[in-house]
């Protein structure tokens, strides 16, 4: 069977060229900040950049690090790829499709009935085309939803 790409193809640069730009620069501000003694006439060169740090870890932990790499639709199932490991799971095993608005990048997590290889949550970023309403439903997730609850409902029958 064809599978299509759901996933965003810029999730490699959220997860891994992103971070390492935003605690770069940060760490390059700290640095310019102790070799010039600016820390010494404001004590804030240290703490804001120091605090921003932490701002973004934990924005980058809660929307970033925990999306998969890559998300196939294979029909009746999607294949996902993290870390060079892969799982195929039956959209019979989706119990709840939601998508997330106004956040970036937006993702689509995927709450499972038993289990997987990546847990009981499975988060990505899906394919989104260029709109300038920024309350536009995803597509993909519109689609997930109503094949979910056929199959589902198949399942319970």
């Amino acid at each position: 069977c064809r599978m299509t790409k759901i996933s965003s193809g810029r999730t490699w640069f959220h997860k891994r060229v992103f971070p390492i730009l935003w605690f770069g620069i940060i760490g390059v501000v700290l640095v310019v900040a102790l070799i010039s003694g600016a820390y010494e006439k404001a004590p804030v060169a240290l703490i804001a950049p120091v605090v921003m740090a932490i701002f973004g870890f934990f924005l980058m932990k809660k929307l970033v690090f925990d999306l998969v790499d890559e998300v196939y639709d294979g029909g009746d199932h999607l294949v996902v790829r993290n870390g060079g490991k892969e799982e195929r799971i039956p959209l019979s095993n989706i119990m709840n499709v939601n998508a997330s608005t106004l956040v970036n990048p937006p993702r689509i997590t995927l709450r499972l009935v038993n289990r997987g290889r990546f847990g009981n949550e499975v988060a990505f970023s899906p394919i989104v085309p260029f709109t300038l309403n920024p309350f536009k439903r995803n597509q993909v997730a519109d689609d997930l939803m109503v094949r979910v609850d056929k199959a589902r409902s198949r399942r319970a029958t």
